[in-house]
C-alpha cells in the first residue's frame, strides 16, 4: 500500500507490516543527513501500532537537546534527506514533511521534533506504548478512528480533534504508571 495523503485528506488503510521498515529507511536517511547517529529517533502515530488501521503516513519523534537552539543549517539538512519543516504551530513542536514529489501535494512522512524526554516526547512515547500493551484499548482506539467517517465531520483538523479525549485519557495514565 502506498504512502501519502493529500492536503485536508483522512483516510484508514489496513495495518501494514512493511511499515516498520518504512521508519528504519527513513530514520537512517535523518541521523545520515543530520550527521548524528545517536540522535533519538522513535516510530510513533498509528502506524507504529501493531495490527491497527492508520492513515498511510509515518510519523517520527525527534528528540532534540532544545528545539529552541535548533537553527537554519539543521532544517538545510532535514531537506537532504527529503522533509521540510511546516508552517504548523504546535506549543513544544516542530513539524517537517517528507511528500511523495516536487508538487508537495501529498505527505508520507511527518517528523514530530521535541524537547528530549520533557513532557511531549513521555506523552507520545506513553500512547504508543499503552496501546501497543492493551489489546482491548488498542482495538477501542481504532473503532473510534473507523467511527470519524460515519460522521458530517471532515479534514485532518476534525479527525484529530474526534479522537483528541480518548488520546488524552490514555496519556493521564501516564501519571498513575509512574507511581506503580
Amino acid at each position: 500500500m502506498p504512502l501519502g495523503l493529500k492536503h485536508n485528506e483522512v483516510t484508514l488503510v489496513p495495518f501494514d507490516p512493511t511499515w516498520k521498515q518504512l521508519f528504519d529507511e527513513a530514520k537512517q536517511a535523518i541521523l545520515q543527513a543530520i550527521g548524528n547517529e545517536h540522535m533519538p529517533i522513535e516510530h510513533i502515530g498509528s502506524t507504529s501500532i501493531e495490527g491497527i488501521s492508520a492513515k498511510p503516513v509515518i510519523d517520527i519523534l525527534l528528540g532534540v537537546p532544545d528545539i529552541r537552539t535548533l537553527d537554519a543549517t539543521f532544517f538545510k539538512r532535514l531537506q537532504r534527506a527529503g522533509f521540510y519543516e511546516l508552517k504548523v504551530k504546535r506549543p513544544h513542536e516542530i513539524v517537517c514533511a517528507k511528500f511523495t514529489d516536487d508538487t508537495f501535494e501529498a505527505k508520507t512522512h511527518f517528523i514530530h521534533i521535541v524537547d528530549f524526554e520533557k513532557q511531549k516526547w513521555n506523552e507520545l512515547l506513553f500512547f504508543r506504548n499503552y496501546l501497543n500493551a492493551h489489546s482491548t484499548t488498542k482495538k477501542e482506539y481504532e473503532a473510534l478512528k473507523k467511527s470519524f467517517f460515519t460522521t458530517d465531520l471532515h479534514g485532518i483538523h476534525a479527525y484529530t480533534n474526534y479522537k483528541e479525549q480518548f488520546v488524552q485519557m490514555i496519556v493521564e495514565k501516564m501519571d498513575t504508571a509512574e507511581d506503580d
